[in-house]
C-alpha cells in the first residue's frame, strides 16, 4: 500500500467557490477548489497553457487573487498567492481586466 505524503505547508480549507481566471488573452470560468495562507488550487472545464502569473476573480467575494502559476496537471493548477485585493471602488489599472470579468460574471 502506497501512502501519499502531503508537502503542503500550510492546512488547505475545501472551498469549491466560483471564480474566473483572467490573464492576457484568457478569460475563463474556473472553481477555486481550496485554498491556504500561500495559494489555492483551481480547477478549469477545459486543459489550457496558462502563463506564469494570472488573477483569479473570487466572484461571491468580490476580490482579484493575484497569482504565480506554480503547478498545472490536466484541467487543475496549483497557484502561489502574491496579493489580494477588493474589486470594488478605486482599484490598481492592472486590476481592470479582472474587475471587468467580476461585473461579467454577476451581471452587472
Amino acid at each position: 500500500m502506497t501512502q501519499s505524503i502531503d508537502r503542503r505547508l500550510q492546512p488547505r480549507t475545501l472551498t469549491n467557490a466560483r471564480a474566473v481566471l483572467v490573464a492576457p488573452g484568457i478569460e475563463m470560468a474556473c472553481v477555486i477548489v481550496d485554498t491556504s495562507a500561500g495559494g489555492l488550487k483551481v480547477r478549469t472545464d477545459r486543459q489550457l497553457a496558462l502563463p506564469a502569473q494570472v488573477i483569479v476573480v473570487d466572484i461571491t467575494a468580490g476580490t482579484a487573487l493575484e497569482a504565480e502559476v506554480a503547478w498545472r496537471k490536466g484541467s487543475e493548477a496549483g497557484l502561489k498567492l502574491r496579493g489580494q485585493s477588493p474589486l470594488r471602488g478605486l482599484i490598481p489599472s492592472r486590476l481592470l481586466p479582472a474587475r471587468d470579468a467580476w461585473s461579467r460574471a454577476v451581471g452587472r
